[in-house]
């Protein structure tokens, strides 16, 4: 049994990669890699359950814009730490997309010191590497309250520094 990170809480995770046991059951929710996605679209569009898509660094975001309405989720992969690929495609998802889904990042890069970056670029579940401390992982979405550059939250960043200096002062 598979736990994720959704929202800052630890969940059981219901969806199921393609090629695991009882994932392709009627109505399972499931995640099917994206060439996979491609070469039997039909099939997928049709499918009665809950449905997302996992993407590799090297897939082409775009290619899922047609379809985004029909998954609940996108499965971003982050091969190592150093591949800050899947940053880039969540952004794009979210911001010029509008991509309204769960938007999860998975693979062996994914530690618990970039939980916090992950969900600034609009990731929302956050599947950890194995070894990795659940607890720093939650931990770690809470231990800045600024940053500079806009995320996916949409805070005022720059201007709440300012103001927290200011009155400071006063």
């Amino acid at each position: 049994m598979r736990h994720i990170l959704r929202r800052h809480e630890w969940v059981v995770d219901e969806w199921r990669y393609q090629g695991e046991d009882g994932a392709e059951s009627e109505g399972a929710a499931l995640i099917v890699p994206l060439a996979r996605w491609r070469t039997d679209a039909e099939r997928w569009r049709t499918w009665s359950g809950p449905l997302g898509v996992r993407l590799t660094p090297l897939d082409a975001v775009a290619e899922l814009a047609a379809d985004l309405a029909r998954l609940g989720l996108v499965a971003v992969e982050f091969p190592n730490p150093g591949d800050g690929r899947g940053y880039s495609q969540g952004r794009v998802l979210r911001e010029r997309l509008a991509f309204r889904g769960e938007l999860r990042a998975v693979g062996p890069g994914v530690r618990q010191d970039q939980v916090f970056l992950l969900a600034r670029c609009g990731f929302d579940a956050i599947e950890l590497a194995a070894g990795e401390d659940p607890e720093a992982a939650r931990a770690a979405l809470t231990r800045y309250d600024v940053a500079y550059q806009p995320g996916a939250p949409g805070a005022a960043l720059v201007a709440l520094r300012r103001q927290r200096f200011l009155s400071r002062d006063a």
